[in-house]
């Protein structure tokens, strides 16, 4: 399953739209999501690199296997603070 994480964008074909960190985490737990791809900026406290800490924190424990991480904010600040956590998830389980 790929799902989209955006509260204002459409998700594109092929991928199931979500638009809250709660229901971003639901799918990861309870569904075989293969990608995520993610806002930053989510219109709520909870942010898109929240679902980033969280997939680091259930990847590492051996919760969850991990998904492609991809990011598609248009908040630049957003964009590097997910990036470089999604970077560390890589190299932590190349290493």
């Amino acid at each position: 399953m790929k799902v989209y994480l955006d509260d204002t964008r459409q998700a594109p074909e092929g991928w199931i739209l979500v638009k809250t960190y709660q229901e971003a985490v639901h799918l990861l737990m309870t569904e075989d999501v293969t990608d995520i791809s993610l806002d930053h900026d989510l219109g709520t406290d909870e942010t898109g690199y929240d679902v980033i800490v969280w997939i680091e924190r259930n990847v590492y424990s051996g919760n969850i296997p991990k998904p492609t991480i991809s990011i598609h904010t248009s908040n630049p600040a957003g964009y590097k603070k997910m990036r470089l956590a999604r970077d560390a998830i890589e190299r932590q389980l190349t290493s």
